[in-house]
């Protein structure tokens, strides 16, 4: 086991060309940074490899841990960290990371609670050092064994109380008065009080995220999972010489162990003066030694690593920041898909969100070679005093109150009022008598012939000497029916786009600083099929630009509008290149990952973002039509989720709205296509057809009336959906709440469900409709243009006036021409790379059609706190509900409060 006292000044080794100044200075503001919104990012995992063997490689690793351990100690613990030695025991590499944190508080700083990991420790370890009790009745017998581990480590209020046991503490007296009053006595101090703990302790940890892993099976019991878990391991752990079997087993109990660790060091819930319902100040650290293969410890260091890896697309945000240090296998490495990276890379992953695992190698000579000194970090609020003096303090403060004559109480009354949020109406109300006629080829032929002119004019430029360049838009294939055209955002996209080059290229003829532009449409094929080959041959270009005019030379791309598995792999196609992308409308924390983090920045807020706000808003506000009376509403106690988990976007959206969302949730997986690939994990039904879906939800919904559908799926799929529950009517005799994603912008403005009485339907979008009180002046300015350039290209009436994939793209295009104008005044030539330097380092922030735009530096991230609206929709005039970011200059979701947030 290497030591690794004194280490904490040690100098982190300096590679040559490695960059490591940049990592030096990044790791501890990625701890503590001077925004706390920097918190909400989820760091990689980082492998820091050791190129050396024997003394030499623990000598290196002892380094390399101890110069990242050194800012996060001062004579005591500054921040949550915890660094884990190679060993052997404890079996279970969690147990002794989460014991480290609970143990080690930062002084005068708010400690984290552990109740989750508390009491799935408690049972673990009785699992796994009693393998052979596993037996009927074992679920009653790890209830009783985590009440008794509760009080033995005098935790909570059942700590402090008599131990069921003990009969000592009871009353005395041998005749019948007196055995009445002592199971009087011990009913009312041991075992109800253990009774309702088991219980609410079971409730809790079921609904936040047990519930909804493969492991509990259906089950709604802790103790029942748990016993579950115990048969079915058991076996496995009492084969001591089958080690393959036995590890296993300890997987699966270190799954369930780190996923409760994990819930615990989510985002605190917050408070003004309660003493322990502070901000988060610091992103918690977990520093781990990697011994070499067949080492003690190495493979309890892999089996947490691989375990941390699978569950981070689950965990609750922030989450630790891990930093594993030593000498793994390299069957590790590929199977985790660590990618070779530099420093300097490191550095920028410390603020993303990239999924995939980054590793770097420390070569022999740097590890004895000269160091660089990290710089402690600094948490941006400390507390003058402990919450423990915090509490006598309120305490004192509230006896004194009271004894003065009582506290003013402020009550939460029911009023009575139950309006529906939004009104009780239906998308059926007011709706038009006649459907807008739609004209697929006439909307988008005007869109490309509105880009063609302000490119001629661009080109126009270029030939009176001004500097002009080319930006790429990779988009869907061309609509070719009304269908095609309900279900897909091309033709507002192409329609902001056109309009931005107009401005742009407006404000070229009187300023000289502006950089005229061109833009190529591209099209990657239907649902973006081409999308990776189109990347490809774009970079191909890009890598061979001899003979290129200037005007054509290509220094960016805006892609793209849907999160697809194919558009997450073309953006890993244009980062290893480099090529300047600035998202619109695609959504997937998933797409900004691997390579894509070198030239990718989302314009959109994540769907992490959307589905907390849209979980709180259902489980929070009055959306869902009584039973007894239509006309007033209740918030949501049930979410039915439909996803599609062939779709990037929907089972990314689903997964974390389901983790978010308070109440109970039922998940239906739907694909009309039946492509569903692996089966779910967490044992969804599979459906294919619509009308069978419409069946089980109206089943659903008997069982539950206070339900929500919360509608992941794409479009086209929620069509036929509503088509079936139309026909098959076995529900629609009352209101059905619907609330989705952006996703379903478009088909619903179209009027497509003027006719169904039956369904509220909730969206969200990513600008304010107009009309709204709160509406900005560049938004108002927006609409106007808008309004004039449907007159010149539309081809005749529009339904997308309120629609915001327009918006989106017309301020997307407003960041790249920003990077491209800010680049130029560095770099005449206006290389990709300083376009690219621009970005990371922030454009100048400003006001546009979707609010203020402000991205933060050094953060692959959309711009900071975001406009997200849930429209309400009635007949074809959407209603915002909830107006949550920074919608205009100096608003923000702090002042909007909950269930906003940023």
């Amino acid at each position: 086991m290497t030591s690794f006292r004194g280490a904490s000044d040690e100098l982190f080794p300096d590679p040559v060309n490695a960059r490591a100044e940049i990592f030096v200075s990044d790791y501890p503001t990625a701890i503590t940074p001077a925004d706390p919104a920097r918190l909400d990012t989820r760091p990689p995992l980082f492998v820091f490899r050791v190129a050396a063997d024997g003394p030499a490689g623990e000598e290196g690793t002892r380094r390399v841990l101890g110069a990242l351990r050194g800012p996060l100690d001062d004579r005591g613990p500054l921040v949550p960290y915890a660094l884990v030695p190679a060993a052997e025991e404890p079996v279970l590499l969690t147990e002794q990371a989460g014991q480290l944190l609970e143990n080690g508080t930062p002084r005068r700083m708010t400690p984290d609670r552990y109740p989750h990991f508390a009491v799935v420790r408690s049972l673990v370890a009785h699992i796994r050092d009693h393998p052979q009790q596993s037996a009927g009745g074992y679920a009653e017998d790890l209830r009783r064994h985590a009440c008794d581990r509760q009080q033995a480590e005098r935790r909570g209020l059942l700590g402090r109380l008599p131990r069921a046991a003990s009969t000592d503490v009871a009353p005395d007296g041998g005749d019948v008065k007196g055995w009445l009053l002592r199971v009087f006595w011990l009913s009312f101090t041991c075992h109800l009080p253990r009774w309702v703990w088991s219980r609410l302790v079971s409730r809790k940890v079921m609904r936040r995220w047990l519930g909804r892993m493969r492991e509990a099976g259906g089950r709604r019991d802790l103790y029942q999972v748990m016993a579950h878990v115990a048969t079915t391991q058991a076996p496995r752990l009492r084969m001591a010489s089958d080690e393959r079997r036995r590890e296993q087993a300890l997987q699966t109990l270190e799954k369930l162990l780190l996923r409760a660790l994990l819930e615990d060091l989510a985002t605190p819930r917050t408070g003004r003066y309660l003493p322990k319902r502070r901000r988060r100040t610091a992103r918690p650290v977990l520093l781990v030694e990697v011994p070499p293969p067949g080492a003690d410890g190495a493979r309890r260091a892999e089996r947490f690593l691989r375990v941390l890896h699978e569950l981070r697309d689950t965990a609750p945000r922030p989450g630790p920041l891990v930093i594993a240090v030593g000498r793994p296998d390299e069957a590790l490495l590929a199977e985790l898909g660590a990618r070779e990276s530099t420093l300097s890379h490191a550095a920028t992953a410390l603020g993303s969100q990239d999924a995939t695992p980054v590793a770097f190698t420390f070569d022999e000579a740097s590890l004895t070679g000269p160091g660089l000194p990290i710089a402690r970090v600094e948490p941006h609020r400390r507390f003058r005093t402990s919450w423990r003096t915090t509490t006598a303090f309120l305490a004192a403060t509230a006896v004194l109150a009271l004894t003065a004559g009582g506290v003013a109480v402020e009550r939460v009354r029911d009023d009575g009022d139950h309006s529906c949020v939004g009104g009780a109406a239906s998308v059926a109300d007011r709706a038009r008598s006649r459907p807008v006629p739609l004209n697929a080829k006439g909307w988008y032929t005007g869109a490309l012939d509105a880009i063609a002119d302000q490119n001629r004019r661009a080109e126009a430029y270029a030939a009176k000497g001004r500097d002009v360049r080319t930006v790429v838009a990779f988009v869907s294939s061309p609509p070719r029916t009304e269908d095609d055209m309900r279900f897909d955002g091309t033709i507002p996209e192409l329609r902001g786009i056109a309009m931005w080059q107009q401005q742009l290229n407006q404000d070229a003829g009187s300023d000289e600083n502006t950089v005229p532009l061109r833009v190529e449409v591209r099209s990657t094929g239907e649902a973006y099929r081409d999308a990776v080959p189109q990347a490809r041959k774009l970079v191909a270009e890009v890598r061979d630009e001899k003979g290129t005019e200037d005007h054509e030379r290509i220094v960016g791309v805006l892609a793209y509008a849907q999160s697809r598995d194919e558009t997450r792999a073309a953006l890993q196609v244009l980062g290893q290149e480099g090529v300047p992308t600035v998202g619109t409308t695609a959504t997937a924390n998933e797409m900004l990952a691997g390579d894509a983090t070198r030239s990718y920045w989302p314009f959109t807020p994540d769907n992490e973002r959307e589905a907390r706000i849209e979980a709180a808003f259902a489980a929070g506000a009055d959306i869902v039509a009584r039973r007894d009376d239509h006309d007033t509403c209740s918030p949501a106690r049930r979410a039915v989720v439909i996803r599609n988990s062939a779709d990037l976007y929907s089972r990314s959206l689903a997964g974390r709205f389901v983790s978010a969302f308070p109440g109970t949730t039922r998940v239906f997986d739907f694909n009309q296509e039946g492509d569903f690939g692996p089966q779910p994990p967490d044992g969804a039904p599979t459906l294919t057809s619509a009308s069978v879906l419409a069946e089980q939800l109206c089943k659903a919904l008997a069982e539950e009336p206070r339900s929500v559908v919360y509608w992941s799926a794409r479009a086209k799929d929620f069509t036929a959906f509503i088509s079936a529950m139309d026909k098959r009517g076995t529900c629609v005799d009352r209101p059905v709440t619907v609330l989705g994603g952006n996703e379903l912008t478009n088909v619903a403005q179209t009027g497509a469900y003027a006719e169904q009485s039956w369904l509220r339907l909730y969206y969200s979008a990513h600008r304010l409709p107009g009309g709204h009180p709160s509406l900005s002046a560049e938004t108002r300015q927006f609409l106007s243009r808008y309004d004039a350039f449907v007159r010149t290209y539309g081809a005749g009436a529009d339904p997308w006036r309120q629609d915001g994939h327009s918006a989106v793209s017309y301020d997307a295009f407003h960041v790249l021409s920003e990077a491209v104008n800010q680049a130029r005044s560095r770099d005449e030539r206006i290389e990709r790379r300083s376009v690219l330097i621009t970005l990371a380092g922030g454009v100048t922030p400003f006001n546009g059609a979707t609010g203020y735009i402000a991205y933060a530096p050094d953060v692959n991230a959309p711009p900071a706190d975001k406009t997200l609206v849930i429209l309400r929709q009635l007949g074809t005039q959407p209603q915002a509900v909830l107006v949550c970011g920074a919608f205009d200059m100096g608003e923000s979701s702090r002042k909007q409060g909950p269930p906003c947030v940023p």
